[in-house]
């Protein structure tokens, strides 16, 4: 199939991004490089504190440090890539390239599919489970919830990014977005691409729609469990223990959806890319605010690291 001149194994893609808007790539260089040093001051500060204060040694913020490493490898898979684009007049990517960017954001994307899953499971079995939470959250059963959400979105990325990769190619290479994304190369395509399209529709109900509606039923029995409480300090460490991931799982599957779950004609091209601009860079930016701000674990175990420090 990947023969002759419609090979899809020589030469490069171009990545043609905003090269509409030439007077916005400044700009957006600028904005984007700021949020980008944000996710990873912000991820990393998570990984570091949770690492080193015993008292963060609990699963949430076992899954919390798995989320922010998520965040950290989903943004350096495609931005450090859009810089080099925005800045210079170099748009390419090389073919293994692509292949690389493509299965890695599928992966990423998968996994944080399922990690909210587990993460609502713990928040779950925090509130309406509080007497049972630490037989089930054990830490050998975390453990393994984390790999397999790690395994479900490699494993799934193998298949849809070999099925998109199989498809031949036409005689141009310009690929309309600022990263390798399957719709964006199936627009390469000149085969009929129906097949590939509904594949992408069936697995992106999988990985999205049923992992929306396990959140969406377990914040449902934790709804009617707070609304039992009968304590306002009970009802404050349910709300305080629950927004945080409410707010993170709102953002993150509405713009998912708005990219993968909208028919190729209900959505033009240059909106795609600025929903996606935001989902892969300020989103992942923003996680470490939503999940610290205002959070007394978080400020408590900074004190200690600030104290411990003072003391040496």
């Amino acid at each position: 199939m990947m023969t002759g001149e419609n090979s899809s194994s020589e030469g490069d893609f171009v990545l043609l991004g905003f090269s509409n808007w030439p007077h916005l790539e400044v700009a957006l260089f600028v904005v984007i490089l700021i949020f980008y040093l944000m996710t990873l001051v912000g991820n990393l500060f998570i990984i570091i504190l949770s690492y080193l204060d015993a008292h963060l040694h609990t699963p949430m913020y076992f899954f919390l440090s798995n989320l922010s490493f998520l965040d950290l490898c989903y943004t350096t898979s495609s931005i450090p890539q859009l810089l080099v684009n925005l800045w210079g007049p170099e748009k390419t990517i090389s073919y293994t390239g692509c292949m690389i960017q493509l299965y890695f954001v599928l992966a990423l994307g998968t996994t944080e599919c399922v990690l909210l899953v587990v993460m609502s499971y713990d928040r779950y079995a925090a509130v309406c489970r509080p007497l049972h939470y630490a037989v089930l959250m054990n830490p050998r059963f975390c453990h393994l919830l984390a790999v397999a959400s790690w395994v479900s979105g490699f494993t799934n990325s193998a298949l849809h990014s070999s099925f998109t990769f199989w498809v031949p190619l036409g005689g141009h290479r310009q690929v309309d977005h600022f990263f390798c994304e399957v719709p964006a190369l199936l627009r390469l395509s000149c085969a009929d691409t129906h097949a590939n399209e509904l594949t992408l529709l069936i697995t992106s109900s999988i990985f999205v729609l049923t992992p929306l509606i396990l959140i969406l039923s377990s914040y449902s029995a934790i709804a009617r469990a707070v609304l039992r409480m009968q304590s306002t300090a009970g009802l404050q460490k349910a709300f305080r223990t629950c927004g945080a991931h409410l707010m993170v799982v709102s953002l993150f599957f509405i713009l998912v959806i708005c990219i993968y779950l909208q028919p190729p004609s209900g959505k033009s091209q240059d909106q795609g890319k600025f929903i996606a601009l935001f989902y892969t860079v300020v989103t992942p930016s923003l996680n470490p605010l939503i999940y610290t701000l205002r959070n007394k674990d978080v400020r408590g175990a900074v004190r200690r690291l600030v104290g411990q420090e003072r003391e040496m």
